[in-house]
């Protein structure tokens, strides 16, 4: 059971990604979650470092999508001004929204990594749909009125998971 929660890499933020490391994991498209993984959710509009971010991995042939539990309308306007395309009501902890984007992007599970700030939602989405995930931190400390009972039943998986995985730990990229 436990291990629907596990992440396969934890990173402290989705930037630290590189394009290099993603291709020496066989990478070619990052699905990730929107609130406190890719911009705050109190703040819609993303930061510089984020929009560069995308605009590397974009140029390097990697495309980023959101994947989202959010409405269309709520995504659409979040990511205006990162131009990246999105999956709205992904359903998360269900896998729909990966095998929508999966199919989308006419791309294998090995080929695709989630990335997420929830155990919860996002890396059960991820195993459960086969898609190799990536926890992140949350990009602020606050959370959405919806997100607080997650956020508390979080921190007593991830005790459990650290017990057993002592291997789970924040790294600078996913080499290491």
């Amino acid at each position: 059971m436990f291990l629907d929660y596990k992440p396969t890499w934890m990173v402290a933020k989705i930037t630290q990604l590189t394009a290099a490391d993603l291709r020496r994991q066989g990478i070619k498209a990052i699905l990730t979650d929107l609130d406190n993984t890719l911009i705050a959710w109190d703040n819609p509009t993303g930061t510089t470092e984020i929009k560069t971010w995308i605009q590397q991995m974009q140029a390097s042939g990697i495309p980023v999508v959101v994947v989202s539990n959010n409405s269309a309308a709520r995504i659409s306007r979040a990511v205006k001004s990162l131009k990246v395309p999105f999956i709205a009501r992904a359903l998360k902890p269900l896998s729909i929204g990966i095998r929508r984007a999966k199919v989308q992007l006419k791309l294998s599970n090995d080929e695709l990594i989630m990335v997420g700030d929830q155990l919860i939602t996002d890396m059960i989405a991820a195993n459960n749909s086969g898609v190799r995930a990536v926890l992140v931190r949350p990009l602020i400390k606050t959370d959405a009125w919806n997100t607080r009972i997650n956020r508390f039943l979080e921190k007593f998986l991830m005790r459990r998971l650290r017990r057993r995985h002592p291997e789970l730990q924040w790294k600078e990229r996913l080499d290491g």
